[in-house]
C-alpha cells in the first residue's frame, strides 16, 4: 500500500511504525473472509482492509478521529484472525491499537459511552472493586427489565453486564496471595504465575488448578508481590496510560524476582493476558528505562499449556475423567494472538479425553475483553454462531484457555464450561472441577 506521510510525520516513531505496517498491506482482501464482523455485517469498513483505509486516511491527514472511524474501529474484536490469514504479514494488531489510542486522545464520545468505558477500565482490573461490582450486579439482576429506560445503547450494555455477571462472586483464593509453592519431587524449573484480575474473581479455581498441575510436574511456582493486571483491558480501549502503568508494575515485580531468585518462565492461564504480556517489548520499546526489561519479561511469558507441553504431561490417573467428550474452544488470543493451535487439544487427548473441535474454530465467540459489553448485539450473534457449532459436536464438557470465552459461552453451552488447565489438573491427580458432575458409577471415585 502506498503511503504519503511527510518527513516531519515520520519523525514520530509511532507514525513510522504505522507507516511500515500500512505499506506491507497489498489490498488482497483475504482477511475479509476470516473477519467475524465482515462475515456478519458484510460492510467493507467492518473488515480489516476497510479499517486499514480508515486509519491510513486519519493518520496521513493528521486528523482527529471522527464518529465514523470510532464506530468501525470499535466494532473490531481484535481477534487477530486477519493476521493468521494475511499472506503479507500485516501486523494489524499494532495498527488497530494505535488507532484506538488516537480515538481515545482525539475523539469525544457521548457521555454515557465515556462513563461506561471509564467504569470498566477502573473496576475490572481491580479484584476488590470487581468483586464488589459483581455483588451489586447480583442484587440488581431483577431490575434488568428496566435497563431500556437508560436508552437504547446504554440499556443494551447494562443488560449485557447483568447477564454476564455470576449469581454471586466467589471469595478470594488464599493461593492468589504472594507466596512460593514448592515443586513436587525434583525441581525442573521455577515460574512466576500471573494471577490476573478478573479471573481471580470469576473463577479462582483456575489459578488453584494451575499451581497444582505445575508443581505436580516439577515446577516451583511463585506468586510475586506487586504483580497484578496485565493492562490488556485498558490497552484495548486505547487507555494507554493505565495500560502501561500496569505493564511497568508487572515488569518491575518479575524483574526483581528473576534477579533475586531466578525465573525460567512467567506462566499465564488467560490467553488474552498472555498475548499482551508477549507484546510488552513492543509496547514499551520507546521507554529507555523499560525497553530492555520489557523485552526480557515478554520473552519469559508462556501459556501454562506451553510449559506443560514442553515438560511432557504425566500419564492420566483419574478414571472418572477418562473418555469424557470434551469440545475444545480455541480462544482467538490463543489461536491467532499466540499461534498456539495444536498444543492444548493434544494435551487434552494425552490426558485421556475424547477431544473435538467445532467448525469455524477461527471465528471469535464474541467475548473479546469488554466487547460483549460494549458491542452486545454483535457479540450475541457471534456467541449464537459459536454455540451452534459447539452443540453439533455433542460435548459433555467445553474447554477453553481464556476466562472471557468461558464467561461468554457458559450460559448457553448446556454443559460445564471449564478451563483447559482444570481438566489437565484433574486427569493427572487433581480434584474434579466443581462444575463437572460425576458420571453414574463414578460417585465414589
Amino acid at each position: 500500500m502506498q503511503t504519503h506521510f511527510s518527513l516531519a510525520q515520520l519523525a514520530d516513531p509511532e507514525i513510522e511504525a504505522a507507516n511500515g505496517i500500512l505499506r506491507s498491506c497489498v489490498h488482497c482482501g483475504l482477511c475479509t473472509a476470516t473477519c467475524p464482523t465482515f462475515v456478519l455485517l458484510g460492510d467493507e469498513l467492518d473488515s480489516p482492509r476497510g479499517r486499514i483505509y480508515l486509519v491510513k486516511d486519519m493518520l496521513e491527514n493528521d486528523r482527529p478521529a471522527t464518529a465514523r472511524v470510532a464506530r468501525h474501529i470499535d466494532r473490531c474484536l481484535s481477534c487477530l484472525s486477519c493476521m493468521t490469514t494475511c499472506p503479507s504479514g500485516v501486523h494489524y494488531m499494532h495498527l488497530v491499537d494505535h488507532a484506538r489510542r488516537r480515538i481515545e486522545e482525539t475523539f469525544r464520545r457521548p457521555l454515557p459511552d465515556r462513563w461506561l468505558r471509564a467504569v470498566l477500565a477502573r473496576i475490572i482490573p481491580s479484584p476488590t472493586l470487581f468483586r464488589l461490582a459483581l455483588a451489586g450486579a447480583a442484587l440488581a439482576r431483577p431490575l434488568a427489565p428496566l435497563a431500556p429506560l437508560a436508552g437504547a445503547a446504554l440499556g443494551g450494555r447494562i443488560r449485557a453486564m447483568l447477564r454476564l455477571a455470576p449469581s454471586m462472586p466467589q471469595p478470594p483464593s488464599p493461593m492468589d496471595r504472594p507466596q512460593v509453592f514448592p515443586a513436587e519431587g525434583a525441581r525442573r524449573g521455577r515460574v512466576a504465575l500471573l494471577t490476573g484480575c478478573a479471573q481471580r474473581v470469576l473463577a479462582p479455581s483456575i489459578n488453584e488448578a494451575t499451581v497444582r498441575v505445575l508443581t505436580r510436574h516439577g515446577f516451583e511456582v511463585a506468586v510475586v508481590a506487586g504483580a497484578g493486571c496485565c493492562g490488556s483491558l485498558a490497552h484495548h480501549m486505547g487507555k494507554e496510560r493505565p495500560a502501561l502503568a500496569a505493564a511497568r508494575a508487572n515488569i518491575d515485580a518479575w524483574t526483581r524476582e528473576a534477579d533475586s531468585r531466578g525465573l525460567d518462565a512467567i506462566a499465564v492461564n488467560a490467553s488474552g493476558c498472555g498475548t499482551t504480556l508477549k507484546d510488552y517489548g513492543w509496547m514499551l520499546r520507546g521507554d529507555p528505562a523499560y525497553a530492555d526489561k520489557a523485552a526480557r519479561i515478554a520473552a519469559l511469558a508462556r501459556d501454562a499449556t506451553e510449559i506443560l507441553e514442553e515438560a511432557g504431561l504425566r500419564p492420566p490417573v483419574a478414571p472418572d475423567a477418562a473418555g469424557r467428550a470434551v469440545t475444545y474452544h480455541s480462544a482467538c488470543s490463543m489461536r491467532h494472538g499466540q499461534k498456539l493451535v495444536a498444543g492444548p487439544p493434544e494435551l487434552l487427548r494425552q490426558a485421556g479425553f475424547r477431544v473435538a473441535e467445532p467448525r469455524e474454530a477461527h471465528l471469535c465467540c464474541g467475548s473479546a475483553g469488554t466487547y460483549n459489553i460494549l458491542e452486545p448485539e454483535i457479540a450475541e450473534r457471534l456467541k449464537a454462531r459459536k454455540l451452534a457449532h459447539i452443540a453439533a459436536t455433542a460435548p459433555e464438557i467445553v474447554a477453553a484457555g481464556n476466562i472471557g470465552c468461558m464467561a461468554q459461552l457458559a450460559d448457553g453451552a448446556g454443559v460445564p464450561t471449564v478451563h483447559t488447565v482444570e481438566l489437565l489438573d484433574w486427569a493427572t491427580g487433581g480434584p474434579r472441577p466443581r462444575a463437572i458432575p460425576p458420571r453414574p458409577g463414578d460417585e465414589g471415585v
